[in-house]
């Protein structure tokens, strides 16, 4: 671990507690189970963990069918999310906390794998269809809503027309990925942050590679 590594670490252990309810969601989506870590399906979940670990706090917590951390982002109180109820029905967790908080479907952030980038590439969207991800349309089907903003990670696109999507995202990184993969890990994390301080602009100007 480098120096600036350790100093970024005392700084996030500093990070305020939150108060007050809660005023975003960031979602990642993902498979729950050891079997689909680190599989391109998990993109969104390696994000959000990327995110909480600058943040200093961990995904832990059970509620709203997810495991969750409360947190402050940019002075607001966030609650990152990791639904446990698997890609296709990752809606069901969002709508719960959506629900609870009473906040709209512009205060909910997705972070999700996205096959028609390429890795090491991200895209910051304010809205849009579910472009056939299946956690996405559980998301718009149980909201009702479109309006939510994400974050896309390229996973890459199969190696070839006939080659089944499941297995596809439900594959590993290659190892000449990683230094991509991190890099845009990272970029999602930094553009979520962006997003809940209200300068999507910016993240699109600055994360949309």
């Amino acid at each position: 671990m480098s120096l600036s590594d350790i100093f970024d670490k005392i700084a996030a252990s500093r990070q305020p507690q939150p108060t007050g309810a809660v005023e975003f969601l960031i979602v990642g989506l993902g498979n729950p189970g050891t079997q689909y870590e680190n599989t391109r399906h998990n993109a969104g979940f390696m994000a959000v963990d990327t995110l909480a670990d600058k943040l200093g706090v961990q995904i832990k917590k059970l509620k709203f069918k997810s495991l969750i951390a409360d947190c402050t982002v940019e002075g607001k109180h966030c609650l990152l999310m990791k639904p446990s109820t698997f890609m296709n029905n990752s809606g069901e967790a969002v709508r719960e906390a959506m629900d609870f908080y009473k906040l709209p479907p512009e205060n909910i952030l997705v972070l999700y794998d996205d096959i028609s980038l390429d890795v090491g590439r991200t895209r910051v969207r304010r809205k849009g269809s579910d472009g056939g991800h299946n956690g996405i349309k559980s998301i718009i089907l149980l909201t009702n809503s479109d309006a939510f903003p994400r974050v896309k990670i390229g996973v890459g696109a199969k190696p070839h027309p006939d080659f089944p999507l499941a297995d596809w995202v439900l594959s590993g990184f290659k190892k000449e990925d990683g230094e991509a993969l991190l890099r845009s890990l990272d970029n999602a994390s930094e553009a979520a942050k962006l997003i809940v301080s209200g300068k999507i602009d910016t993240a699109m100007n600055k994360y949309n590679s």
